[in-house]
């Protein structure tokens, strides 16, 4: 019977963490290479080729890929021939691998786990605890399979309690323009159908473990109707023309997972997560000889795409902008900005928002400033900040009147941004940039400068300020209220094809 020591388990959880943190799952680069070679579109090429050099920096660099380093989900298959020497829980001597990687000073790891969700969301400072899943299964073997999960991408998990008759292919066509682009495509889609509402969703997400491997599906056709279900939403999927990062383009899945199990006669359970630009997941199997380390892959499979700014791009002197530059700015617009600028995100939105309501000085001037929507990773050797790319825009909608009200000339983070933020932005005449979710790294580098200016207790999302150099950034929405992440992807959809199937 063997016996799978504690600290085994905990080594090989925590080295795992920190693999997937800076390299991505090969199948997933060799797949982006692929779209990035068909893409047509000029912006949706651009953001794939900086994910594309980011993800080859961080493999070489052994910094995180994105600044959101995620919530930690864990699928143990645990033998039921096996023990664990440990007096320990399961959960525990997982969660203190989580712990180690996430406080691993050679590449710390942004801590983003809140306790008590519904009062005071307090940071736990070490990513603790995973969401754990366990199955007892035959042998002699304990299999662990490790993901790390952005807000970004688990904020757009979708459930549909379907009625039986109803269409699944419908219901995914109708869903997913809706989710935006705050999951950072292209990525993928894990779909779970069947059982109940908690066992769809669990099988959505366990479905994004799975290789990549819809052109090899292709090339050899379906062998059963969930194959052939899988092609067929991804071709339609991919004719919405939502693109790389929202602005328009051929490709927004690589694949789409699914997992299915029976279900009540009376239900047809559905569930949908994305996974992200980031897609980070490993797997490792336990034998009790030892912990499970992963060999670091061959970096000369990475595909040869070094991004470089654009020629044509505009630059900004963001220490001297003025509301006329800004109102000069075009939708899809190239910008790379110099000069000084401010982060903050929701939790220092927030805080301004109840400091007005109460009368209060703000600590920081905004007026003729640009804010960026971030929440870095802490630096280390001779780093200004660590990976810092961009967060959820939509986030701040609620706080972008009040905001732009205090003198803000525009606003920079990922994805589009709803229409009340579009109006506000019309009516002050100023601009929203987005930056490439996924390129966190590469981001970072334009980042030559960091300090805190206030709101230290709030760890990453205090305000900090920048000072850069050459940051790429797109025009997304103007102060005219031309919005590149309504007019791309129109560009760029397809007549959605009638299949002969009903699902």
């Amino acid at each position: 019977m063997p016996v799978i020591k504690a600290k085994d388990l905990t080594d090989s959880v925590a080295d795992a963490l920190q693999y997937i943190s800076y390299y991505h799952p090969l199948d997933y680069i060799q797949a982006l290479a692929e779209a990035y070679g068909r893409e047509e579109a000029p912006a949706a090429r651009d953001a794939i080729a900086q994910i594309l050099t980011n993800s080859r920096m961080s493999a070489e660099g052994h910094r995180p890929v994105c600044q959101d380093t995620g919530i930690v989900t864990v699928f143990v298959k645990w033998g039921q021939g096996c023990t664990l020497d440990s007096d320990l829980s399961l959960q525990a001597v997982i969660d203190e691998g989580v712990r180690r990687a996430y406080l691993d000073p050679s590449n710390p790891l942004r801590a983003s786990i809140v306790s008590d969700p519904a009062f005071t969301r307090k940071n736990t400072r070490d990513n603790t605890p995973s969401v754990l899943h366990v199955e007892m299964v035959p042998g002699d073997t304990v299999e662990v399979t490790v993901a790390a999960k952005g807000g970004g991408s688990e904020n757009k998990a979708k459930f549909k309690m379907l009625n039986p008759s109803d269409s699944l292919v419908d219901w995914v066509l109708e869903t997913v323009p809706t989710m935006g682009a705050g999951w950072c495509p292209p990525g993928m889609l894990g779909i779970g159908i069947g059982g109940t509402a908690e066992k769809a969703m669990v099988m959505a997400k366990e479905s994004l473990m799975a290789p990549i491997d819809m052109a090899q599906l292709k090339a050899r056709g379906p062998a059963n109707d969930i194959e052939a279900l899988r092609i067929d939403l991804h071709d339609r999927v991919n004719a919405l023309g939502i693109g790389a990062q929202g602005l328009g383009g051929l490709t927004t899945v690589l694949d789409v997972k699914i997992l299915d199990w029976p279900t009540h006669a009376a239900s047809k359970p559905v569930a949908m997560i994305p996974n992200c630009a980031a897609t980070r997941h490993a797997h490792v199997v336990l034998d009790g000889s030892g912990p499970a380390f992963l060999p670091a892959p061959d970096l000369a499979a990475w595909p040869a795409v070094e991004w470089a700014p654009d020629a044509q791009a505009r630059r900004v002197d963001l220490d001297r902008l003025t509301p006329a530059e800004v109102e000069s700015w075009k939708a899809g617009d190239r910008l790379l900005l110099s000069g000084r600028m401010l982060t903050g995100r929701d939790a220092a939105h927030k805080r301004i928002q109840d400091m007005l309501a109460r009368g209060e000085p703000l600590p920081v001037s905004f007026d003729n400033r640009v804010i960026y929507y971030v929440g870095p990773v802490d630096p280390v050797g001779g780093e200004a900040v660590g990976p810092a790319g961009p967060t959820t825009a939509t986030r701040m909608d609620k706080f972008t009147d009040t905001m732009l009200g205090l003198g803000l000339l525009a606003m920079i983070g990922k994805a589009e941004r709803g229409e009340a933020a579009v109006a506000a932005i019309k009516a002050h005449r100023r601009a929203y940039l987005s930056a490439v979710g996924g390129a966190a790294y590469l981001v970072s580098r334009a980042i030559r400068s960091s300090r805190v200016l206030a709101f230290a207790d709030l760890g990453m999302e205090a305000i900090y300020e920048f000072e850069v150099k050459d940051m790429p950034v797109t025009v997304a929405v103007t102060a005219q209220g031309d919005n590149v992440h309504a007019s791309g992807p129109s560009a760029w959809r397809k007549p959605v094809f009638v299949s002969s199937r009903t699902v």
